[in-house]
């Protein structure tokens, strides 16, 4: 990977990565700290090794890895009947192609010159990402809620993804050159001038910031808010037993929707998925602070299906359950899903230090957005690395319909990234590199543009390869 390494940076992430203990972060605390004003000239002078204006360019290299072939190799690991799946959901257009090509993005980031302050990194950071969800305290937040590709990165890999998807969704939504140019910039200028604010608050500041319903509706213009409230409103009244379950001889049970949501009875092995997930669980939960375990032991397994999420997430092994309280109305909706390898992983030259995946995403969930779901935790099974998170509370995302109104939630998007990055990395360095100016924000967005491109040059290779039936796709 070329990088350029700042060894000034005071980023506490840095250096728990590259720690042989992960326990050991700080030589000592009485080391003097290098002060914000010393930490963005540090950043400002990363310009003179990688100019903003550089971070515009993107080539399509003749040695460029065959897109389809980095598609491949992830579908090798996965469950082989939900690949067609898998290809059949990228192919409905080149918007959820780039949603499910995240490995083929990370490649072609790899071979670009970078600042080298690193953070961590979400991997997968478009436009679908982000969205409302609800903090352990039940406060609905604006959030990145995707966390399967995090790893330590370059924080502008993230940017670039993000403002390429804005670009790409804005063109699938039948927008204007002008329109997709303009929502790749609103990714930037959010992210740029709030990772400077984040830069000058105090670290607890940071720690507990949040993005939450007031501070969503007063970042809008008045026109935009009414529709914001109703997609905060509908967020709140999500009813996941309604939702998710029918009542079946006084029981609630999963409603099946053959192959996304699929009562099975053994697992590939041909162990009994009832006795698996009671020893994933069991596995489970001492990863959970120990209020946490004596809250979920008091419920148990009434109901669970295999269930198909997302777009780049499909053929991982994923599962829904439903756990029942007191009295058959006290639900309770846990998601076990796989872990595999970050796309990240691949071109980092420094490791994480856990040796789990399930691990390494509640890692990064927990450092960049502070208190998650009280239940996010992992464990192993099967000989698969899983994590846990609830399952639909209170968490929405946005359909897009407005390309106007589409912008307003781009640098939404922009500030929940800045603020993730700066909870797990130098915000002041950032900071320093970003400036004041529009620069970046010009850069990058040349950047999305030409991207864009690829992305389309890359769907349509995907569908080549289903054409002359060098793969198969179960188009919904």
């Amino acid at each position: 990977m070329s990088a350029s390494r700042s060894p000034q940076t005071n980023s506490s992430f840095y250096r728990m990565v590259a720690a042989r203990d992960e326990g050991v972060l700080v030589e000592s605390f009485m080391i003097k700290r290098p002060s914000v004003g010393q930490r963005m000239a540090a950043g400002k002078a990363l310009r003179k090794r990688v100019s903003r204006a550089a971070q515009s360019v993107y080539e399509n290299r003749r040695d460029r890895p065959d897109p389809v072939e980095i598609l491949e190799r992830q579908s090798a690991t996965r469950v082989q009947k939900l690949v067609p799946v898998r290809y059949g959901r990228m192919l409905a257009n080149p918007f959820a192609f780039l949603r499910g090509s995240a490995a083929i993005m990370a490649s072609d980031l790899s071979r670009l010159p970078i600042t080298g302050t690193r953070v961590a990194a979400c991997g997968d950071a478009h436009v679908k990402n982000f969205g409302v969800y609800a903090s352990a305290e039940r406060n609905l937040v604006f959030s990145i809620n995707d966390f399967d590709e995090v790893y330590v990165g370059p924080w502008e890999w993230d940017l670039k993804r993000l403002a390429t998807s804005a670009v790409v969704a804005t063109q699938f939504m039948g927008g204007t050159k002008a329109q997709s140019e303009q929502a790749a910039r609103e990714c930037v200028r959010f992210y740029r001038k709030r990772i400077y604010r984040y830069a000058e608050k105090g670290y607890l500041d940071v720690w507990h910031d949040r993005i939450d319903e007031r501070a969503v509706l007063q970042s809008l213009a008045p026109r935009e808010r009414r529709t914001a409230y109703e997609i905060i409103d509908k967020v709140r009244h999500i009813r996941p037993l309604e939702k998710l379950t029918e009542r079946v001889n006084g029981t609630h049970r999963f409603i099946e929707d053959v192959p996304l949501i699929v009562r099975e009875t053994r697992s590939e092995s041909g162990a009994p998925i009832k006795l698996m997930l009671d020893r994933f669980l069991r596995a489970y939960i001492d990863s959970l602070a120990y209020d946490r375990r004596v809250l979920l032991s008091r419920y148990q397994i009434v109901d669970f299906a295999r269930k198909v999420v997302g777009v780049g997430s499909v053929g991982t092994r994923c599962w829904v359950l439903l756990l029942q309280g007191i009295d058959g109305d006290d639900p309770l909706f846990l998601q076990v899903k796989e872990a595999q390898a970050s796309v990240l992983e691949p071109y980092s030259d420094l490791k994480l230090p856990f040796g789990h995946e399930g691990r390494r995403v509640v890692f990064g969930q927990r450092l960049t957005q502070g208190s998650p779901d009280i239940f996010l935790g992992w464990g192993r099974a099967d000989g698969h690395g899983f994590y846990v998170r609830q399952l639909a509370e209170l968490k929405g995302d946005t359909e897009f319909e407005s390309v106007e109104t589409f912008h307003d939630y781009c640098g939404l998007c922009g500030w929940a990234l800045a603020l993730a990055h700066a909870k797990s990395g130098d915000p002041a360095v950032i900071a320093g590199y970003c400036g004041k100016s529009d620069a970046l924000d010009d850069a990058i967005r040349k950047f999305a543009m030409s991207y864009a491109k690829q992305t389309e040059q890359d769907y349509e290779a995907l569908v080549k390869a289903k054409r002359i039936g060098s793969i198969k796709a179960l188009l919904e």
